[in-house]
């Protein structure tokens, strides 16, 4: 049996394509995705993101369990409301989840992904003994992402006074809390926007008033595609307990002090190694799609391969993450048993609709 979130019915109503992810019935998209992908790209959409799991957690030694738990350095977040990007590492060096942790005025919040929510609980939990801290996973809420240039406008003008207001003070990766809304500037598109996390009861109000102020909702599809552009990874793909945050354009999130973190020995000698492969941008010079596990060569040698891939519906071309462990001017990618050529091009495509990318050379 999938699971359901609170807007299952709306998604149904809206003309969503529901299918599996994870274990809930998600939709897919509400009939094109390209149409979605370039909406968000235009003007405003919205995403159900309540599948995701929110972890809370308190208690006296709660900063000193973060900075040991994290490779992103919780002390860092110096005010409440602030957030970091971070993986969780295993003993070994490779990525256990990314996540966001906000520092609230008592304790952290963490959003991670839905299908590591069980090894995720488990692992903070069996990690947590040796430190006085309770975790726990508030029940009965939804999130919804609202993305686009005219996201926050929009999203303001259906929101009540006090949470307009706090909306209008947020910088990007701020939090607040407005009663019991939690509204955070964050999200997976590239574009401007906030995530809200509230209790399911309130959400289908929000929803219903979005779809009235002409905000469209936005399937998995598209939001694959946008963070693809964005240059964001995607757990599972891109990364996992078998690649290093080194390895996965994440090294800038990987915070070496006295905090002795988990994973920080394996992630310190895989830097003196210097063996580690890179992620890249590549571009498909020729008409294609890019798909992840296709294999990518340079001349006769395999050098990599491509982690995700898509159409790029802003830039009009097969784009994709490769692994590689060389970058050479003569990428080339193995297709049905055609070699056609890559470009090989910096992190991210795209920022607020535009392009930003620059070739490596």
């Amino acid at each position: 049996m999938l699971k359901k979130t609170c807007l299952n019915s709306c998604h149904i109503e809206a003309g969503g394509k529901m299918v599996d992810f994870g274990g809930w019935e998600m939709p897919i998209h509400y009939g094109s995705q390209l149409d979605e992908h370039l909406w968000v790209r235009a003007s405003a959409g919205m995403f159900d993101v309540s599948h995701m799991t929110v972890i809370d957690l308190v208690g006296p030694d709660v900063k000193p369990f973060l900075r040991k738990l994290l490779a992103n350095d919780v002390e860092r977040l110096k005010t409440s409301g602030q957030a970091l990007y971070s993986a969780m590492l295993n003993p070994a060096g490779g990525v256990l989840d990314d996540l966001i942790v906000y520092r609230l005025a008592e304790g952290y919040r963490l959003v991670v992904n839905c299908a590591t929510r069980e090894k995720d609980l488990a692992w903070i939990e069996a990690c947590s003994e040796a430190f006085e801290v309770v975790v726990t996973t508030p029940p009965n809420l939804s999130i919804l992402a609202v993305q686009g240039p005219s996201a926050l406008s929009v999203l303001s003008s259906v929101l009540d006074s006090a949470q307009a207001n706090l909306l209008s003070q947020l910088a990007v990766f701020e939090s607040g809390f407005a009663g019991d809304w939690f509204l955070a500037r964050t999200g997976y598109t590239g574009e401007q926007g906030a995530e809200i996390v509230l209790p399911n009861a309130d959400a289908p109000g929000l929803w219903q008033a979005l779809l009235a102020s002409g905000v469209r909702p936005i399937g998995l599809g598209a939001r694959d595609t946008l963070r693809l552009e964005a240059g964001m990874n995607l757990y599972g793909s891109d990364m996992d307990e078998g690649v290093s945050p080194l390895a996965c354009n994440m090294a800038w999130t990987v915070v070496h002090n006295d905090r002795d973190f988990i994973g920080e020995a394996a992630v310190q000698a895989a830097r003196a190694a210097r063996v580690q492969p890179r992620l890249i941008g590549v571009m498909l010079k020729e008409r294609g799609v890019l798909r992840a596990h296709y294999p990518v060569y340079s001349a006769d040698a395999r050098v990599g391969v491509l982690t995700s891939g898509a159409f790029s519906p802003t830039l009009q071309c097969g784009i994709g993450f490769a692994r590689v462990s060389a970058v050479t001017e003569s990428l080339f990618v193995e297709i049905r048993g055609k070699q056609l050529p890559l470009e090989p091009v910096s992190l991210p495509f795209v920022r607020h609709g535009k392009p930003v990318y620059s070739v490596i050379s």
